[in-house]
């Protein structure tokens, strides 16, 4: 390419992207991923693939709220526009400083992105962009701007157009394409429209002020009023259809003293502070509410452990397990349901897969509970962080009216890590402690992505909508699972998503002119979550963990017990000392200490459970502080030297004492009536109920009876826990494609690079040239004979020069590239392809044509 056409202005988008540098398309690669998936063939491709009605819908709706303003500014002005045009449709008349200070920023920004594209004097928005943000009838723009004089006298008869002339004082045109630009240039001045305007009557003022902000478009009658009828015999008000009339857009920014936007917006609101508390006092208060989190999820799977609810036939948990799981956690249901889904995201429950299909704990689960609860907790952290579904849609509506339940289908949410990600963020900007006044935050998310289709996601009414409860929900769910302690941002928390530690605030950027190119550092819209590689989550996560294992308390071997038959653990207890105690007594509260008490149910659970008596006393005479009660002595002995005295066997069932005496008291009991009793032997009955209802039936008439096997022996009544087949935990849905990491950038833009190269690289003419056999035309792979390709390329080899080449391989797909032949050998020929950066073989009956490329191709 020479000097002369390098230095030229690009005439489309393909040229502007061929005169960037490998790092601004990269940047534009990582800012729009989806234009590398599948890596375009060449920077034509790219283009087109960028200017894409679904691309440039994707691309509009990550802009920030300013960048986007500049965007629809640039939709209404001239195409091509000049740099200055737009300062002025953003600044207006007046020049807003900030907006000035702010503009050359967004215009890179949208260069980056190739939304815009040209030099200062040049700027064009892509074709696709204005189509989708120029004003019409049908979308009006967000800018409130009605058409052009041009476009809404389109349709007007030329003696209409002629008699509008004469009411401004112009003079009469041979044409209507005249008489319209003197119109237009009229309405333009701000001078001459002033005095226009000032010549009308108060009420035709007041038609143009409801109009002038939008909508532009108006209703009149067949006969309008005088106030009206001025407006129209004047051209400021404009017919568009039988009864409307529209304002034009030269009138309206004349009224706006030249602004395209009532209220731009260059500087994001800030996130301001509802509380500030002490950074130690936040960091405990988290620790705490980490702990909670910790002891709910192994609460909620053990409620689960021989088994959970059933799956519903649509999947999910039904409402009324729900309920019941609500209950079990002493929590509402919209808590319950997100321990619930926080579990199944961390992989630790999910369904079994039988027929009698039911949620269970996974394997995963056994090997969770052995981790230091720090890690445990920087596991189940890192999950709610990355996880799509979202538990604050339970119990709402889909498209269809169904109702979504826990676990079930439908709630994935692709939007839902990254808005968590930056709520965080939003978070760690605020000085340590202090806590965000939530409305400002969801101020500054939906300036950061202001525009988003409506129903994006099914079953909501606006995308905006979903993301200002996404929010809200993070901030809950980060202070129940300890991420925040009072609203502040806890250490643990910050170091899970990466942020720094506090600093003082950096200094501004250095400001970018109108034609500097955006720093690459700039790639990444505001609201979009940093890529991390597996290894960078992984260390933020230890990091995080590391943060909080110092401010767990140690792990207690002991408990108060007291008179009340209470015992009071004043703080987490070791794992086998909770085990045992979950089974020997019931938990009655919660809360920094837990207490728990000792009925004769749960002492009778633990002597099911294979514990003796003389086991429960050593038990608690170790681990306990304070002496044992005598009272809690008392119950120990009693309900154990009751315990197994009957024995309940399968016959159906029967009832086996050596006391007859307690028999003949069983068979006198009116309760027994249901049970089928009858005496077989002095000290055995039979019953004709199941062994399961016979020791529920004389449990409830105060008995303590011990299941037993066929040879005699006690059966310990301890449930082997159901486990699911390994199961993996739920993959995230992602919000398009990936962001390409640096190796697949530079392997990407390396072969747009070269398929760019074959397919602009000057050939010469010769005998390739021609109808028959000649070079390609428009992109179409070059003709020659098999003698011809087999001389150019055996050439080739002796002069050492590279050749463009049709090449079809075996799957029937085309393709041009630039070789430099090294060897022609059997049928085949040995070639550095430039378009592979690699030496590649290729059979020559697979060739369709050979070009030579020009001398002064690159």
């Amino acid at each position: 390419m020479s000097t002369e056409e390098k230095s030229a202005a690009p005439r489309s988008l393909a040229e502007a992207l061929r005169v960037r540098d490998d790092v601004s398309l990269a940047a534009l690669l990582r800012s729009r991923p989806d234009l590398v998936t599948p890596v375009p063939t060449d920077l034509t491709q790219l283009a087109t693939r960028a200017g894409t009605r679904a691309s440039v819908v994707r691309a509009l709706e990550r802009l920030d709220r300013f960048a986007l303003q500049t965007a629809q500014a640039l939709a209404v002005a001239a195409d091509p526009a000049p740099y200055e045009e737009l300062l002025g449709l953003m600044a207006g008349d007046e020049g807003d400083p900030a907006v000035t200070a702010a503009l050359p920023r967004a215009v890179a920004l949208l260069r980056e992105q190739a939304l815009v594209w040209g030099a200062d004097d040049r700027l064009r928005l892509v074709r696709t962009a204005r189509e989708l943000l120029a004003p019409s009838p049908q979308h009006p723009s967000p800018t409130g701007l009605g058409p052009t004089v041009r476009e809404a006298t389109a349709g007007m008869s030329p003696g209409r157009i002629q008699e509008i002339l004469a009411a401004v004082g112009l003079a009469s045109t041979h044409d209507s394409v005249s008489a319209v630009s003197a119109l237009g240039e009229l309405f333009a001045d701000r001078t001459r429209t002033a005095a226009l305007l000032a010549a009308l009557p108060g009420e035709s003022r007041e038609v143009l002020d409801r109009l002038v902000w939008g909508p532009p478009y108006g209703q009149v009658t067949h006969d309008p009023a005088p106030h009206l009828r001025a407006l129209l015999d004047r051209g400021l008000l404009l017919p568009t259809a039988p009864g409307t009339v529209v304002l034009p857009r030269e009138v309206a920014l004349h009224l706006r003293a030249g602004r395209a936007h009532r209220t731009p917006e260059p500087v994001p609101p800030p996130v301001e502070a509802a509380a500030t508390h002490r950074p130690q006092v936040v960091d405990a208060t988290a620790a705490g509410q980490a702990l909670a989190a910790l002891a709910t999820v192994e609460e909620l799977l053990k409620e689960w452990d021989e088994g959970g609810p059933a799956v519903l036939r649509a999947g999910g948990l039904s409402v009324r397990d729900l309920k019941r799981t609500a209950v079990a956690l002493d929590v509402p249901e919209p808590v319950a349901a997100f321990w619930v889904e926080l579990a199944h995201a961390a992989g630790l429950v999910a369904s079994d897969g039988e027929a009698d299909e039911r949620y269970a704990a996974t394997p995963a689960y056994d090997e969770w509970r052995e981790l230091p609860p720090a890690e445990r907790w920087a596991r189940l952290a890192e999950s709610w962080l990355t996880a799509t579904r979202t538990s604050g849609l339970v119990g709402g509506r889909d498209a269809k009216d169904r109702t979504l339940s826990a676990l079930g289908p439908n709630l994935d949410r692709s939007a839902a890590p990254e808005v968590r990600h930056r709520v965080l963020a939003l978070l760690a900007g605020l000085p340590e402690g202090a806590a965000p006044d939530a409305e400002s935050v969801l101020g500054r998310l939906r300036w950061e992505r202001p525009l988003r289709g409506p129903q994006r996601e099914q079953g909501e009414q606006r995308e905006d909508d979903l993301r200002s409860r996404l929010a809200r929900w993070t901030l809950a769910e980060a202070e129940l699972l300890g991420v925040t302690g009072r609203g502040a941002l806890a250490a643990p928390g910050r170091a899970l998503i990466g942020a720094p530690e506090p600093a003082h605030p950096a200094a501004q950027p250095e400001p970018v002119g109108p034609g500097d190119k955006l720093p690459v550092h700039h790639h990444r819209t505001p609201l979009a979550p940093a890529p991390v590689t597996p290894a960078e989550r992984g260390a933020a996560t230890a990091a995080a963990a590391r943060l909080l294992a110092p401010l767990f308390p140690e792990p207690l071997d002991h408990v108060l017990l007291q008179a009340d038959l209470t015992a009071v653990a004043p703080g987490p207890l070791e794992r086998e000392l909770a085990d045992v105690l979950g089974v020997l007594a019931d938990v009655e509260s919660k809360g920094g200490a837990t207490v728990y008490r000792f009925t004769p149910g749960s002492v009778r659970r633990a002597l099911d459970a294979g514990r003796t008596a003389a086991d429960l006393h050593a038990f608690l005479s170790r681990h306990s502080r304070t002496p044992v009660p005598q009272p809690l002595t008392y119950l120990i002995d009693d309900v154990a030297r009751r315990h197994g005295r009957l024995r309940v066997g399968a016959a159906s069932a029967y009832v086996r004492c050596d006391d007859d005496a307690t028999l003949d008291e069983i068979l006198a009991d009116k309760r027994a009536a249901g049970l089928g009793l009858r005496r077989l032997a002095p000290t055995v009955l039979a019953a004709q109920a199941d062994p399961a209802a016979l020791l529920d039936g004389l449990r409830a008439m105060g008995f303590a009876p011990a299941a037993e096997s066929a040879a005699g022996d006690v059966l310990i009544a301890r449930a082997d826990a159901r486990r699911t087949p390994p199961r993996a935990a739920p993959e995230p849905v992602p919000d398009g494609p990936p962001v390409p990491d640096d190796t697949l950038l530079t392997a990407a833009i390396r072969a747009i690079r070269a398929g760019d190269l074959a397919s602009t690289a000057p050939r010469k003419p010769g005998h390739a040239d021609g109808a028959d056999g000649g070079q390609a035309v428009g992109g179409e792979l070059p003709r020659t004979s098999a003698a011809e390709t087999l001389a150019t390329v055996q050439a080739a080899v002796l002069t050492g020069e590279a050749l463009w080449i049709g090449y079809v391989n075996a799957e029937g797909a085309a393709s041009q590239r630039v070789i430099a032949p090294i060897r022609v050998e059997g049928g085949f020929v040995t070639a550095y392809d430039h378009t592979a950066d690699e030496v590649r073989t290729y059979p020559l009956h697979r060739i369709t044509g050979v070009a030579e490329l020009a001398d002064d191709a690159p």
